[in-house]
């Protein structure tokens, strides 16, 4: 009992981190289902926090592009984000593109990304890659903000945790 008190003082501690000196950090997720995504950084954006791209953010996290303001991005030289096009299981267990998904993904992106993805094709199965300067040109740079963004830095926190279950309509996969 007191082991669970203390892990609900601890969460709750973390839960009260100021939105204004709270960094969200993103440096591994493969992404999921879209609906999932939609609501995670949508509590990501009403937060007011500051996020860093510090590495992997595949599939649906690229979806953070659109959700958070431009002005509160920023990436580091780990960074890599990875596009694909959204996909659902149909009744036969397959996978099969999801249009409806598609269009949500580039709908969501902000303009100089969906450039960008349209110039190497469009969404399709093959994950293409955005990073280094590519990535640098787009969004500013983490490495050079005040050292308020370095790995270690008190205020930073993961942007990780398990979603609900979302209507079927949300449930395909990026």
């Amino acid at each position: 009992m007191k082991c669970a008190f203390l892990i609900a003082a601890l969460l709750g501690a973390l839960t009260t981190i100021s939105p204004a000196s709270a960094t969200i950090r993103i440096a591994g997720d493969a992404g999921g289902q879209i609906g999932a995504y939609l609501q995670r950084h949508e509590k990501m954006r009403q937060s007011g926090e500051r996020v860093v791209i510090d590495g992997p953010c595949f599939s649906a996290c690229t979806m953070v592009l659109g959700a958070i303001p431009h002005n509160r991005i920023c990436v580091t030289s780990r960074a890599l984000l990875g596009f694909h096009a959204a996909f659902h299981v149909d009744e036969s267990g397959r996978q099969a593109t999801s249009l409806g998904g598609n269009s949500l993904l580039m709908d969501h992106y902000p303009p100089q990304v969906r450039n960008w993805i349209a110039q190497r094709g469009g969404l399709s199965r093959q994950m293409i890659f955005l990073s280094g300067r590519g990535l640098a040109s787009m969004y500013a740079s983490c490495d050079s903000s005040a050292g308020e963004t370095r790995t270690g830095a008190s205020a930073a926190r993961a942007a990780v945790g398990v979603a609900p279950r979302f209507t079927r309509s949300l449930q395909a996969h990026f």
